[in-house]
């Protein structure tokens, strides 16, 4: 691969600076001859406030931007290769889409800049390598750099890897904050949409978690039909079989447990009266797990990490067990007692017994210490159901 060291102004760069507001990216600079965001490029993150605004007092304090790496694809074609998130943040300021505070805690857009301040922003020189090679370089150069302030997370990089018509359109799909879908999917998925958790998401999900592989396989699709219908199927059977939305419901293995369990029949407002049922039950201390354990016919009780019985509960239950049990010459255990084996009279130590329900949590059982019973721990094992 070959690499030319050369010099811009911002003024040059921006020449021709279009910023797309719908996908939130920048696209065109150098007079149409520089594309901004390529495909495997991450979207644009510094529409924030304040990374934005500190490219700009950079600008105009003097401060080094730092290196920028252009890729050649033709006699008169570039595109960003590391730099787009600067790139973008000037171009947005000279084309006046937000605002810088002064020294003195004034606002100014580019067009309400001192002249001389505004000669200062667009003079600024910026040091370029342009970079020349096969297209399988360029992406292992890509990724090598990596070195934008914020480092690209797995998906911004397989992104990158298979670039193409596919990932274009999955990335106006499930990359836009502008997309009004967004604030729905928010509820199940975990992750800022700019960094590609929503499309990462979707394609985990359809999938079944190989997603380098199926991009590789779709990189050339001109449709994401079946990426688009997959998570559709998904999100709405979420949607209808748990109309009441949690907030531990995010970030759950939605794929997963479509996989598992959407062929069973549910009944939603049953469905949502159990929900409510285990939010207010004080021995289910994990609510995250209420959704699979209802899913899968409330069968594994370890999903919802019922509540366990406190130290001062299980001594005080062992030392009755014990007493009661020595004055009628049988094991402390109830069930060992009733057996017929060695251990029909042994007295079992705190450390070598376990608490268990008498009657189990998941048939109505409290967990209070007039619900507990003190069993060796083979027992407490056999028995299972807590």
């Amino acid at each position: 691969m070959k690499t030319d060291l050369k010099e811009y102004t911002v003024e040059e760069i921006c020449n021709g600076f279009y910023y797309n507001e719908a996908e939130e990216k920048g696209v065109y600079g150098l007079g149409g001859k520089l594309v901004i965001q390529p495909e495997y490029q991450r979207n644009y993150i510094y529409a924030d406030g304040k990374r934005d605004v500190d490219v700009i007092h950079s600008i105009l304090k003097g401060y080094p931007l730092g290196l920028f790496y252009f890729n050649k694809t033709s006699d008169d074609k570039l595109e960003v290769l590391d730099g787009q998130q600067r790139i973008t943040s000037f171009g947005r300021y000279y084309t006046n889409k937000f605002a810088v505070k002064d020294d003195k805690g004034l606002e100014s857009y580019f067009n309400g800049l001192p002249e001389n301040l505004q000669k200062k922003f667009l003079n600024t020189k910026i040091l370029v390598y342009v970079c020349s090679g096969t297209e399988t370089e360029i992406k292992k150069w890509f990724e090598t750099i990596n070195i934008a302030g914020i480092p690209l997370n797995q998906q911004e990089l397989l992104n990158a890897v298979y670039s193409g018509p596919f990932v274009t359109l999955a990335k106006e799909q499930f990359s836009n904050s502008q997309n009004s879908m967004t604030q729905k999917w928010s509820a199940y998925i975990r992750g800022d949409v700019k960094r590609q958790a929503y499309l990462q998401e979707a394609l985990k999900w359809v999938s079944n978690d190989h997603i380098s592989k199926y991009m590789s396989a779709h990189r050339h699709d001109d449709n994401i039909d079946e990426l688009q219908k997959h998570f559709n199927a998904v999100i709405d059977w979420v949607s209808t079989v748990f109309i009441d939305v949690k907030p531990e419901m995010k970030g759950l293995e939605w794929g997963t447990l479509y996989d598992k369990y959407h062929d069973y029949p549910y009944n939603p407002e049953k469905v949502s009266k159990r929900v409510n049922e285990l939010y207010n039950d004080d021995a289910v201390t994990s609510h995250k797990g209420i959704f699979e354990y209802i899913l899968g016919g409330e069968k594994d009780t370890a999903l919802l990490h019922i509540r366990i019985f406190s130290k001062k509960d299980k001594r005080t239950v062992y030392n009755r067990q014990t007493e009661e049990a020595e004055a009628k010459g049988i094991s402390n255990c109830p069930l060992c007692a009733i057996g017929n084996n060695d251990n029909k009279t042994r007295i079992w130590k705190l450390s070598e017994m376990d608490a268990d329900h008498v009657t189990a949590w998941s048939k109505g059982g409290a967990t209070d210490i007039s619900n507990c019973q003190m069993l060796c721990k083979t027992h407490n094992r056999a028995k299972g159901n807590a």
